[in-house]
């Protein structure tokens, strides 16, 4: 069977930016409390008529400049998201369209902020099969668009962003070493997103003891978090027979710095071998690990040929790990 490797990577960051001083003055809220619960300092905001597919299409005609590819070459995009422009079409199909993908196959799916390490999965098996040789994973979410700026506990921690990586097929190289992803419904309400936020009648249908279109369960969510994201890395270190030590660098969803914090506490491993920039973006869900992975490899963090951990958990509730030879 061949390997899949990461061919090419991009991702697109909004232009407009809430920081901490801005959510001061729209929400009871302050920097210090911001910055001590969460570590975020900012997060991008999608224009009013900028939308999940808009921000896809850059990040994925990005990922084909960085592979070196054209959009005839794709024979597969997969794409997820939790805040998609249409019910259907698939917002797959319509980045197909429009980065001009024509032997592609396109479909959409959805585990959350663990998205990307089920879309690496997805794609690792269309490709040992033989079915495809070159698929696009695309994350992409207006997060800012069904958050309620009212509700403190949840309007600081949210960004817009998109990030895409290109997966192909190699003979010769190891690429994705070991995977694991799982899920658990009976947590199913401890992270929900019910509407975009301007669906008021919608929401009122649907839930009638709070009006918040995102909410978490917060400590159950946080508990949960730390032992799967740890869980998960073990996991995949185990099948391949690999320790810490043979890792380079360690990329988690960017949910907050206390989740990630007590999770690399829990993995037994130092801070420099794990990379964040939540800072400077905030819980950008599916997207917040390609776009940190696209990050990485521009800093220099990653070389080809480093070994790395992709590690996230989500609503679902859902977790994923991917050890990877990059």
């Amino acid at each position: 069977m061949p390997n899949s490797k990461i061919a090419g990577v991009g991702m697109y960051i909004p232009e407009k930016v809430y920081d901490n001083a801005y959510m001061e003055s729209i929400v009871d809220t302050n920097d210090e409390w911001i910055t001590r619960r969460t570590g975020i300092k900012e997060r991008h905001v999608s224009a009013d008529d900028e939308y999940t597919t808009d921000m896809a299409v850059i990040a994925a005609k990005r990922a084909l400049e960085n592979a070196g590819m054209t959009a005839e070459d794709l024979e597969l995009i997969i794409f997820a998201t939790v805040t998609p422009d249409y019910f259907t079409p698939a917002c797959a199909c319509v980045v197909q369209g429009a980065i001009g993908a024509v032997n592609a196959a396109a479909f959409d799916y959805n585990a959350a902020c663990s998205s990307f390490i089920t879309g690496t999965v997805i794609a690792d098996q269309f490709i040992k099969s033989g079915m495809y040789k070159n698929v696009m994973v695309i994350c992409a979410d207006c997060l800012t668009k069904a958050t309620d700026y009212a509700d403190r506990a949840t309007c600081v921690l949210f960004g817009d962003a998109a990030g895409a990586a290109i997966y192909t097929a190699d003979d010769e190289h190891p690429g994705i070493l070991a995977a694991e992803i799982g899920s658990d419904g009976s947590g199913c309400k401890a992270i929900t997103s019910l509407a975009i936020r301007n669906d008021e009648e919608e929401i009122e249908k649907r839930i009638s003891h709070r009006k918040e279109t995102i909410w978490m369960a917060g400590q159950a969510v946080m508990k949960f978090a730390v032992k799967a994201m740890a869980d998960a890395s073990n996991a995949v270190l185990e099948k391949a027979g690999l320790t810490y030590d043979d890792v380079k660098l360690v990329i988690p969803h960017q949910a907050n710095y206390r989740i990630v914090d007590s999770a690399v506490k829990r993995m037994g491993i130092d801070k420099d071998k794990v990379f964040l920039h939540l800072e400077k973006f905030g819980n950008t869900s599916a997207s917040c690990i390609p776009v940190a992975l696209c990050e990485a490899v521009m800093e220099g963090r990653i070389q080809r040929g480093d070994k790395i951990i992709l590690v996230g958990f989500g609503g679902g509730l859902t977790w994923g790990a991917a050890l990877l030879e990059f």
